[in-house]
Parts: C-alpha cells; sequence; structure tokens
C-alpha cells in the first residue's frame, strides 16, 4: 500500500511542483492550498506523512502543527516544515512543537525526496 503524504502549501507552483515530485516517487499525495483547508483533511484523513508551509493563509503552519501534535490520534504523524522564512526563532519554535525536519526553499528536489523517504522509512 502506497504511503499518503498531505503537502499544505500555498504557493501554486511549489505545491505542484512537489505534489509532482512525491507522485513521482511514488506515494499518494493529498493537497491543500491554506491552513483551513489543511486542517480539514488532516482531521479528515489519515497520512503517512505531512509537508507544512509556515506562511499560509487562515492558519498558519506552526498553528496547525500544534493542533496535530496535540492530538493523541495523530501526534505521531511525522511532519517537515518547509518555509522561505529560515529566521532561527521560527526554525526553533518548529522544533519545539514537535516537527521532525526543517527544509528552507528554494530546495533541491532530490534531497527532497531523500529526507522524504528517510523520515517514511524511520515512522
Amino acid at each position: 500500500m502506497k504511503k499518503k503524504i498531505l503537502v499544505i502549501e500555498d504557493e501554486n507552483l511549489m505545491n505542484r511542483t512537489i505534489e509532482f515530485q512525491l507522485k513521482k516517487d511514488g506515494y499518494e499525495v493529498d493537497t491543500a492550498l491554506d491552513g483551513k483547508t489543511g486542517i480539514a483533511k488532516v482531521e479528515a484523513n489519515h497520512y503517512d506523512l505531512i509537508i507544512l508551509d509556515i506562511m499560509l493563509p487562515y492558519v498558519n503552519g506552526l498553528e496547525i502543527l500544534a493542533k496535530i501534535k496535540q492530538n493523541d490520534s495523530r501526534k505521531y504523524i511525522p511532519v517537515i516544515i518547509i518555509s522561505a522564512t529560515g529566521l532561527e526563532d521560527t526554525v526553533l519554535e518548529g522544533f519545539k512543537l514537535g516537527a521532525n525536519d526543517f527544509i528552507s526553499k528554494p530546495f533541491i528536489l532530490p534531497e527532497f525526496s531523500i529526507r522524504v523517504r528517510r523520515l517514511l522509512l524511520a515512522s
């Protein structure tokens, strides 16, 4: 059975690029272009991994991460934060809230694929 990944990213081109790469790598992929839709999808479905941007419309990525990690049935889902804001405080806050990895945008797709695969194998 294919691993199911949710991508919550508001930049349409980045969202589509990540979706394409993950599907190419053999995963089932679901996407959301804003925080509100992302939360709804997390609550309605089971995911093996969540790729999460920080700067999102309606609800930011750190708020979504906190909701995921505070829920007993979802707190074990690994989360990779992707963000153009590589500010130290933001990165540290993400890790404190339970993020498993942080990737600064722009990033190299082969490296991204390796990080995803390693995290899924470890979980």
